[in-house]
């Protein structure tokens, strides 16, 4: 499963966290920069991606929706910069990997990393 980063997270976290997760995407990259939320959710369900995000609206849909796919990384930093942000990623990066391949968290929707 790869990370797709929601507009609110800059392009520029893929540089920084490239070692941990190389595949990582962000949703202007794909032209959905201005998308819906729920358009972003089912393109994320339909090709296998799991969503970073600071909104609770994709943990919301996550929960009205039935679970997983997609899963949901949700960020609780406060405002902070994409350098403190790539280090808590990276930091976490066991965690999250387990998260999204452990066959023992299949039907966790929603992965909460809170930082202060």
């Amino acid at each position: 499963m790869i990370l797709l980063f929601d507009q609110n997270i800059s392009f520029r976290i893929l540089r920084k966290i490239n070692q941990s997760f190389p595949d990582a995407l962000q949703v202007r990259s794909l032209g959905f920069d201005s998308t819906p939320d729920r358009n972003i959710y089912d393109y994320a369900k339909d090709n296998d991606l799991a969503i970073v995000t600071f909104d609770s609206d994709f943990r919301d849909l996550n929960t009205l929706l039935q679970g997983p796919p997609p899963k949901i990384v949700w960020l609780r930093t406060g405002n902070t910069t994409t350098k403190h942000l790539a280090e808590l990623i990276n930091n976490k990066k066991d965690i999250i990997d387990a998260f999204l391949h452990d066959e023992k968290h299949k039907d966790f929707g929603c992965l909460e990393i809170v930082s202060n």
